[in-house]
């Protein structure tokens, strides 16, 4: 059944599959289906070319398909992933890393390495030496999902 499909539509499918992938890249988020479609119609071009070729049968079209599908999508990543524009704001999504430095005051005593500062509006968890209520603490660092700052005495 599948060799009827392509020996009938030609190299036509490989272009409606290409089209069909370009469109869904549109409502699918991310940078992906491009470059299947693109492989999609780089094998519809070839098979206009090649169509009469004895060489050129379905499952070589396929095996091209893929070959190129991953050719595209890794000439996509080299090209898309080499944008590291620099920024102006580098800590803008990093909450407690923007924290590192300043000092606080602790609002609840660390016990067993574990306690609450407050920084402007938002209560903090922090880690650090244990240490009564109202001690000046400095931010160390913050852990790796900003979850919990560590704290050091002022």
């Amino acid at each position: 059944m599948l060799e009827k499909v392509f020996t009938e539509l030609g190299p036509w499918n490989w272009m409606a599959l290409g089209c069909l992938l370009l469109a869904l890249e549109i409502l699918v988020p991310g940078v992906f289906l491009l470059w299947i479609g693109l492989a999609a119609l780089i094998v519809g071009a070839l098979s206009l070319m090649f169509w009469d070729a004895a060489f050129w049968v379905w499952q070589t079209q396929v095996i091209v398909f893929l070959a190129l599908s991953l050719v595209c999508a890794f000439a996509g990543k080299k090209v898309m992933g080499s944008r590291d524009d620099a920024t102006d704001q580098p800590l803008l999504n990093q909450r407690g890393a923007q924290l590192v430095g300043r000092t606080a005051t602790l609002t609840e005593p660390i016990t067993d390495g574990r306690g609450r500062i407050k920084i402007g509006d938002t209560m903090w968890r922090v880690s650090g030496p244990d240490l009564p209520a109202g001690t000046k603490v400095r931010v160390k660092s913050a852990t790796d999902l900003d979850l919990e700052l560590v704290v050091e005495p002022a």
